[in-house]
């Protein structure tokens, strides 16, 4: 296979994409049925304890950021991924059986969303630098962009699926499913050909490895746009479950069945971004403008629309934004970063995007509570806004762009060339000095 799908051409990455396509599916089935119950089962549709409960899931990768980087660079990943993983699959079956029993409390679903926020953590970080030991170093961006469109393709089936069950059997039954499908992603981890993986050198540990990682950004304006980028999307607009549940419940007064279609239907935009993602050679500073303006207007859209086909419309308008804003920031940072502090970085980019819904997701609980759901996508819609804008400065500043209009069209014009786009492999780098 060539062009979007050239990755799949190694063993190694055609059966970790397959597991991990499974288990994601899984993932979204639970994340689905947890803000259902908390909403219209646990609260009176109380989209503060939604936030709540993200705040919670999310919260531990900042706090927990001085050792997930150190283990994402310093342990092997393969066998810290099979522990993440399997510690995962026993806390969904923990609360699936508290919920199919009938006992289970708000306060409890609280601790499992935090014990999960913990693992996570640790996952996140070497689940997205794992990658880069899967494929050769040429096919890196094809493989975060394909990752993304499994991760995508799972949360368009996965709440789906979610909606029916727990209609029909109830939710606690969707947490179990979850917890068995974690045995796929196990059964790929150790199914491995050990031989074929790209494993780089492991960086030495040292004291103060987080802080070498904090100056390597600090050191790259691109990377420094891109974190601030991140961190406004990610903390204020990447709330989706207390969107499109409040949109859901309180606006359009759906059912589970509905719901986990409007979750479904915005992963379908998710995962048109992410394979339009994969065909790209190169991320580009442009691509990631792009996608944090139409991720705005995409808000925007979706707070004024008056029924809940249009809504759905203007999902698929945000699916495919957030998706091209995402994985061109993963994809880019993992590009230029040196191996031996890749883990260390992502482990800061994904504290910086999903570390800052702590705060981000009990305010727009709050918002929507207080002034509606509409109001709650209107702050949303300004954090796009306001990315674009931390992009256009990188823009303007470091690559001196131009505005201009010639033949009744705009035309830009930068006067220097995009790093992200005319990145060299770290590797191929350190080659080329010791020849020269």
């Amino acid at each position: 296979m060539t062009g979007t799908f050239r990755s799949l051409n190694g063993f190694n990455y055609r059966l970790w994409a397959g597991g991990a396509l499974v288990s994601n599916v899984g993932t979204w089935m639970q994340r689905t049925a947890q803000d259902w119950i908390v909403l219209t089962q646990l609260t009176h549709n109380n989209a503060t304890a939604v936030g709540i409960v993200m705040a919670l899931q999310f919260g531990p990768q900042a706090l927990l950021l001085p050792l997930t980087g150190f283990a994402a660079d310093h342990f092997d990943r393969r066998k810290l991924l099979i522990v993440t993983q399997a510690a995962m699959g026993a806390l969904a079956l923990g609360l699936g059986i508290l919920t199919v029993a009938g006992v289970v409390r708000l306060w409890e679903v609280y601790l499992f969303a935090l014990l999960l926020g913990c693992v996570t953590a640790f996952d996140a970080p070497v689940r997205q630098t794992f990658v880069s030991e899967l494929v050769a170093e040429s096919d890196l961006s094809n493989a975060v962009a394909l990752n993304s469109t499994s991760f995508n393709a799972a949360r368009m089936i996965g709440p789906a699926i979610a909606g029916v069950l727990i209609a029909v059997v109830g939710a606690g039954w969707v947490f179990l499913i979850n917890a068995a499908s974690f045995a796929a992603v196990l059964a790929s981890l150790s199914m491995l050909r050990i031989g074929e993986l790209h494993l780089r050198a492991r960086a030495a540990p040292v004291r103060g490895s987080l802080v070498a990682g904090f100056r390597y950004i600090w050191q790259r304006p691109d990377l420094k746009a891109i974190l601030l980028m991140f961190f406004l999307i990610g903390t204020f607009g990447l709330n989706f479950p207390i969107f499109i549940s409040t949109m859901s419940v309180s606006v359009f007064h759906a059912g589970a069945h509905q719901y986990g279609f409007l979750s479904s239907i915005m992963a379908l935009g998710s995962v048109t971004g992410a394979l339009l993602a994969a065909r790209r050679e190169k991320p580009r500073m442009a691509f990631l403008l792009a996608g944090a303006a139409v991720f705005g207007g995409g808000v925007t859209l979706a707070a004024l629309m008056p029924s809940y086909g249009l809504f759905a419309v203007a999902l698929v308008i945000i699916g495919v934004a957030a998706q091209t804003f995402t994985t061109t920031a993963n994809g880019a940072v993992q590009l230029s970063t040196e191996p031996a502090m890749r883990g260390r970085v992502m482990a800061i980019l994904l504290a910086v995007a999903l570390g800052g819904t702590p705060l981000g997701a009990p305010v727009i609980g709050w918002v929507a509570d207080t002034f509606g759901p509409r109001w709650a996508l209107g702050v949303g819609a300004l954090s796009g806004f306001a990315a674009a804008m931390v992009g256009l400065h990188y823009l303007m500043k470091y690559r001196q762009l131009r505005v201009r209009i010639v033949g009744g069209r705009l035309r830009f014009n930068t006067g220097w060339p995009d790093p992200m786009a005319t990145l060299v492999p770290a590797e191929s780098r350190a080659a080329r000095q010791e020849t020269s």
